[in-house]
């Protein structure tokens, strides 16, 4: 009797450090959601409808449309434009776009003093393939609609080619893009 009575103790306090265990993986599955929510940049202007035309560069950013839409927005608004190129079956586009979209400092100086264009095609303004015709290949272009040939990657055959290791590169870019915007214009 004593020993049945030993074992429904061990078994209870086995439930009980079951359920201790489920509890605190539990509160440390909510903990990651939240923080995983929390940590993707939210525009000033709120949550945003994601558009179609971020293709995944940035769902809460609002794009540019055309080449020539781009261009007028950067020219009426006073901001630099960023024109990126790629393909959905590229692979270094793909690992590019998932580091690019989930880098909230990039988000956010683009959300705020950029017009963002990303091309699946290539356009027939030959400026915008300096080097080559490539991707993933990011152009900066001023409002005067100069393209920005001295804003360039690290790489002397593809000059505005950037990798997922070349992002912090490109965040240096897209502030000396802003820096000549004020500079010069």
């Amino acid at each position: 009797m004593q020993e049945i009575t030993e074992l429904r103790s061990d078994l209870s306090q086995t439930t009980k450090s079951s359920r201790m265990v489920k509890a605190v993986l539990s509160a440390v599955l909510v903990l990651a959601i939240i923080s995983s929510t929390i940590a993707k940049y939210i525009p000033k202007t709120g949550k945003r409808i994601p558009q179609t035309l971020s293709r995944g560069w940035g769902d809460q950013l609002i794009w540019a449309q055309t080449y020539e839409e781009a261009l007028y927005w950067s020219r009426s608004r006073n901001k630099p434009l960023m024109v990126i190129f790629h393909l959905e079956d590229c692979p270094h586009s793909q690992a590019l776009k998932k580091v690019f979209s989930e880098n909230n400092e990039i988000q956010k100086t683009l959300d705020e003093d950029f017009i963002v264009l990303n091309l699946m095609y290539e356009t027939t303004d030959k400026h915008l393939s300096p080097d080559g015709q490539y991707v993933p290949r990011i152009l900066f272009v001023d409002p005067s609609m100069t393209v920005r040939a001295d804003i360039n990657g690290r790489y002397s055959n593809r000059m505005y080619a950037y990798e997922t290791g070349d992002i912090s590169l490109l965040i240096s870019n897209m502030q000396t893009a802003k820096k000549l915007l004020k500079a010069e214009l």
